[in-house]
């Protein structure tokens, strides 16, 4: 019976590592960086970084604990290279497109109230009252083509990085970066959808 309860130990033990070790890292740091330097390119020298919006925290710790403890026993598997390239020229043929629609056609209404940064890395027209009735298509469709380009970015920055499983954690982290370069007076969702003004 001792011997029976000892090799289902082991077993156990085995197999709890062997799915450790098969999780693919994803370097959330290094993605944060790139989501900043792509972010500031996008909205230019006056974006804040005050406000940062966190992300939320497990008061109770979850299981944090656990995963620390497994760590130290069995190492995480780690991704091969923990640089998060964003210099593909797909990826800057789009950042100069957002950056110059940014310019053009979006600042202004980020800045009136007119437009807001969604939870999910998107912009949302909010207010369509602050935008002229005879301007308020042209907008329509700088939304749509910045929506459009924020989703293929996302999803090139996985695929660039030889991950695409990655792809809603990049969003995620955009997502974030997009709130917390925002200018003072832009609105934004918070996690419950709700919209607040930075």
């Amino acid at each position: 019976m001792f011997k029976a309860m000892k090799l289902f130990s082991a077993s156990a033990l085995l197999s709890l590592t062997a799915c450790v070790t098969i999780n693919v890292y994803f370097p959330a740091a290094e993605a944060e960086e790139a989501a900043r330097e792509f972010v500031e390119k996008v909205i230019g020298e006056n974006g804040s970084r005050s406000g940062a919006i966190e992300p939320p925290v497990d008061g109770a710790g979850g299981m944090a604990w656990m995963g620390r403890a497994l760590d130290f026993i069995v190492p995480p598997a780690r991704a091969q290279s923990a640089d998060i390239n964003i210099r593909t020229p797909a990826i800057q043929a789009i950042q100069a497109r957002m950056a110059e629609r940014f310019q053009t056609a979006l600042a202004p209404h980020f800045d009136s109230g007119a437009l807001g940064l969604n939870r999910d890395g998107t912009v949302a027209l909010r207010d369509a009252s602050k935008v002229g009735l005879r301007d308020r298509a042209a907008l329509n469709q700088a939304v749509a083509d910045d929506n459009r380009d924020r989703t293929a970015v996302y999803r090139e920055i996985a695929v660039a990085n030889g991950h695409p499983e990655w792809e809603p954690q990049i969003r995620d982290t955009f997502a974030r970066q997009w709130i917390n370069s925002a200018r003072a007076g832009w609105w934004f969702q918070d996690a419950a959808g709700e919209w607040k003004q930075k």
